[in-house]
């Protein structure tokens, strides 16, 4: 489903991704994990279109997509949920989620809105409440939720537990893992290195903006190179 074939970017003439080598195929969870500045964020911003890459190839459902507006890749099946929410913050949680559906019509927004709804039912409760005043935890189950009214093919998240308590951690992984079972793609950039790689069907490490290591998300989680370096072990 999306392919990156030695993909170079970076920032103000600054290169953070060197050759980098992924893929995400249809129905799993992939994971990126690494320090911080391994380039996991630029990763997922060079995939949606933020940032232009310098070299290398980003193929998506079959077309490549490095130069396409993220408007576009939208419009494709291709949705982030940044750090960082981007919430508005005034409109409720209802007009949050229906500015998620702007590339669906008619009918599909009332059926996707039902789904989002019974995947996250205090959604449901809080509807008319504006998203500003939720809790973090809320809050990330919105952004997640308004990302699912485009019904991408595929989903990439960033750190989607920044902020939030090790049970609202686990209810928003949890879904992610509902989400994946619905037949949509992840690619989950997460802080806590232990719980993505038991989450993930695959995984791949990031140092200095390289892959250092990859493999399946559980046999990675058992590395003693990755248990000293990234799980405290």
């Amino acid at each position: 489903m999306l392919v990156l074939d030695g993909l170079c970017a970076g920032y103000h003439g600054l290169q953070i991704l060197h050759e980098l080598d992924l893929r995400v195929d249809a129905g799993e969870i992939v994971a990126l994990v690494g320090g911080n500045g391994a380039g996991k964020t630029t990763t997922l911003r060079a995939i949606s279109g933020v940032v232009k890459p310098s070299a290398g190839a980003i193929t998506f459902r079959g077309q490549r997509a490095d130069g396409v507006r993220t408007a576009e890749l939208v419009r494709r099946g291709l949705v982030q949920v940044p750090e960082e929410r981007a919430l508005f913050g005034p409109l409720t949680v209802d007009e949050n989620l229906r500015m998620g559906a702007w590339t669906q019509k008619g009918d599909t927004v009332a059926s996707t809105l039902s789904e989002v709804f019974d995947l996250f039912p205090i959604l449901a409760e809080r509807r008319r409440q504006a998203a500003e005043t939720l809790s973090g935890g809320q809050q990330q189950m919105l952004a997640i939720g308004r990302a699912l009214m485009a019904r991408p093919a595929l989903l990439m998240l960033d750190e989607p537990s920044t902020g939030l308590s090790p049970k609202l951690t686990w209810a928003v992984l949890d879904a992610v893992k509902t989400i994946r079972d619905r037949g949509v793609a992840v690619l989950l950039v997460e802080q806590n290195a232990a719980q993505a790689l038991r989450l993930a069907d695959r995984a791949y490490v990031l140092e200095s903006g390289s892959c250092v290591l990859s493999g399946p998300g559980p046999e990675l989680a058992e590395d003693d190179r990755v248990r000293a370096a990234y799980l405290g072990l």
